[in-house]
């Protein structure tokens, strides 16, 4: 091959690149056998720390996944399935990806939804990208959602030269006059918030989705899809996208990852959604089948015309958030919502009676801030000593708890009782 390209070696292959870049020696060691490798992950994998009891959430909750569904996700099928472009040979994972976007769809209230993104802050990220137009660059983004979100919005708005401006939270939750007060003052191209928010709160998404709309502004919806089996969904709020982490649905919490962007919108924003969309059609022969719609976007166009860059999706997660969707049900689901919502009612009042008292007295579903005159390290530190996860500090002696169907009564009796003792 590099005779046939007029070259005698690899080094002349090579030779444009400056000799101070190039790597000489690599220091790879020598390969191991299959039982030694699997000690040295498994030595690696014991400096992990694991807890039994969980009680932060923050963007990634402890949810019960029904053996159903590692059972059907591990099937050779999905798992080694790739690009689903040739439609004649891909109608299994076509189908499963037209099923995630149809229960998405049913859950949010919207109309239409694509094959999943990256992740919860990527599905943010894009939405806002959905929303510009040449008129209107500003994002506006509620004060009250998760950081980590926030920083990536900020991240794609800079590399399209789109501005983001940040709505100061009050007293836990999106301040309304000063969303007044920005609208007014900006051409916003869209308003985002989460719901329930970084604090657990939730917001009174109908009141600031017609503040954004009357506005001339898209209104986004950053949701908990476990929430949303008790909440009024995006669409009977009204936004015109709603997007979230899908990793409550099915999905581990595997120190981080995969996981998993669910994004759905209106009728009047299909066309600008990211990503794949699954259709259904049928085939020569008069059956049903399925096929990859509105392609001609951001793999198919030339980079700098494309409103999105992102070509791929996260298949076998959103196939796992549909067999977990199919496998709770509606009743599954609204029932392990109710769980988390009284869970966490009840360890807010065990908390109070153990000095930490509820920071913001507002509606919240799971999650929620207490604020407290002791040290919160001495008490996450006397938790983790019981093999016991406790909430995420945030500084001034505040911290964000979550409760999920997993936590027991006496699970949460516990937890009071250390945190008084400590």
């Amino acid at each position: 091959m590099l005779r046939d390209i007029g070259f005698e070696s690899f080094d002349g292959l090579f030779a444009h690149i400056p000799e101070e870049v190039k790597v000489r020696e690599l220091h790879i060691p020598e390969g191991l056998s299959e039982m030694e490798a699997l000690e040295q992950v498994e030595e690696l994998a014991e400096r992990n720390r694991r807890f039994r009891r969980i009680f932060r959430g923050a963007g990634a909750y402890d949810h019960y996944i029904p053996a159903i569904v590692k059972s059907v996700t591990s099937k050779e099928e999905f798992v080694t399935a790739y690009t689903p472009y040739q439609a004649e040979i891909s109608q299994g994972v076509l189908q499963s990806i037209f099923e995630y976007q149809t229960m998405i769809c049913e859950l949010t209230g919207m109309e239409a939804s694509n094959a999943s993104v990256y992740d919860g802050g990527t599905a943010a990220a894009e939405a806002v990208a959905m929303c510009r137009d040449r008129k209107r660059q500003t994002a506006l983004i509620s004060g009250a959602v998760d950081p980590q979100v926030l920083r990536v919005i900020r991240t794609y708005c800079h590399g399209s030269g789109a501005d983001v401006v940040v709505v100061p939270e009050r007293e836990g939750a999106t301040d309304v006059e000063a969303l007044k007060t920005l609208l007014a003052e900006n051409s916003a191209a869209c308003l985002y918030i989460q719901y329930p928010n970084f604090y657990g709160v939730i917001e009174d998404a109908e009141l600031l989705g017609s503040l954004a709309h009357e506005a001339g502004a898209k209104f986004i919806m950053g949701c908990n899809p476990i929430a949303l089996a008790l909440l009024k969904t995006p669409g009977e709020c009204g936004a015109d996208i709603a997007v979230g982490e899908g990793q409550p649905l099915g999905l581990g919490l595997n120190f981080g990852g995969p996981y998993l962007g669910f994004m759905a919108a209106s009728d009047k924003m299909v066309r600008k959604l990211p990503g794949r969309i699954v259709g259904e059609t049928v085939d020569s022969e008069g059956r049903r089948a399925f096929v990859l719609t509105l392609q001609a976007r951001e793999q198919h166009i030339r980079r700098e015309k494309a409103s999105s860059n992102i070509c791929s999706n996260e298949a076998l997660c959103a196939l796992t958030a549909a067999v977990y969707l199919s496998a709770m049900g509606e009743r599954g689901l609204k029932e392990c919502a109710q769980l988390c919502l009284s869970k966490a009612h009840y360890l807010q009042r065990q908390l109070e009676g153990a000095g930490f008292r509820l920071k913001y007295d507002r509606p919240f579903f799971h999650e929620f801030v207490t604020v407290s005159e002791k040290d919160t390290g001495t008490v996450l530190k006397a938790l983790e000593e019981r093999g016991i996860l406790g909430g995420l500090p945030l500084g001034d002696h505040k911290m964000l708890w979550c409760a999920t169907e997993k936590n027991s009564r006496g699970d949460i009796e516990r937890v009071a009782a250390i945190v008084k003792e400590a």
